[in-house]
């Protein structure tokens, strides 16, 4: 195994070691409710966390709403990259309807298991999960509508491989619509290398300019952040604080004007024959 490989898989055993732990917080306590309720920073409106299966709602770890830019339709098939608790694969599956279609995905086993058992409880039959990596997507190509992730693909070690598998699965004229952390700056040196750091969305996120050119290098087009949030140190110490996100320390750091909450979307290229 190459050092790179060996890298790569330190990674990954940190972000699954991480979400494992996440998967087990919120669980029921007895009584057959979980034991917290989640919407950190205020990503989701009132109506949404009504809607919500509690279960859902108390593991969500993202950064933002990816499905409120998504344009999402009755009758769409959507995967979701990095699916956790199934929190944004509810949310679209409210809004494509029992004719369309939610694949989430997630590499790990847990989050899996927690989210079928609440799309089987709660009654979603337009929903389902799938085990598997964001960098090999476990979705035939060509018959997706649209594709959303939220705070996932900067813990992807590869991320141009999350976007060209992106694109494959996708319809021509499909859109990919996610929430994530960017950098505005360069990391201090003492976290970019830091597991913790980087399973908690802060040490794996890339530039914004280098996030645009790895989706176009993948082929979309109409590359655009629809709104960008920059993190204060003070806002960063609050999300990764929160009790029902992932996680993650930032030490001494000052992070104020480094980080940025993302909105993106793109589209993939029509058939010009069709």
């Amino acid at each position: 195994m190459t050092q790179a490989e060996k890298d790569e898989e330190r990674i990954r055993e940190a972000v699954r070691r991480r979400y494992t732990e996440l998967a087990k917080k919120g669980e029921s306590d007895g009584t057959g409710k979980p034991s917290t309720m989640c919407n950190c920073g205020g990503l989701y409106t009132d109506s949404e966390m009504a809607f919500l299966p509690s279960e859902a709602a108390s593991a969500s770890a993202g950064c933002g709403n990816p499905g409120a830019i998504a344009g999402l339709e009755p009758g769409m098939t959507v995967v979701d990259l990095g699916s956790g608790g199934g929190i944004d694969a509810f949310l679209a599956a409210r809004k494509v309807g029992p004719d369309g279609r939610v694949i989430g995905i997630d590499a790990t086993p847990e989050m899996i298991f927690r989210a079928r058992r609440t799309a089987r409880e709660s009654g979603f039959g337009n929903v389902e999960f799938r085990l598997g990596e964001i960098e090999h997507i476990p979705v035939e190509s060509g018959t997706v509508d649209v594709v959303i992730s939220n705070c996932v693909i900067n813990l992807a070690p590869d991320k141009g491989r999350v976007f060209r598998e992106a694109f494959r699965i996708l319809r021509p004229g499909g859109r990919l619509a996610v929430s994530d952390i960017v950098l505005m700056k360069p990391l201090p040196e003492s976290i970019r290398g830091d597991m913790s750091a980087w399973s908690g969305c802060v040490s794996g996120a890339m530039p914004e300019a280098d996030y645009l050119a790895e989706m176009e290098r993948a082929g979309f087009e109409g590359t655009e952040v629809v709104e960008r949030t920059v993190y204060t140190h003070e806002l960063m110490e609050s999300y990764l604080s929160c009790d029902c996100c992932a996680g993650g320390d930032v030490g001494s750091a000052d992070l104020s004007g480094i980080i940025a909450s993302a909105k993106v979307v793109a589209l993939k290229p029509r058939d010009p024959d069709a």
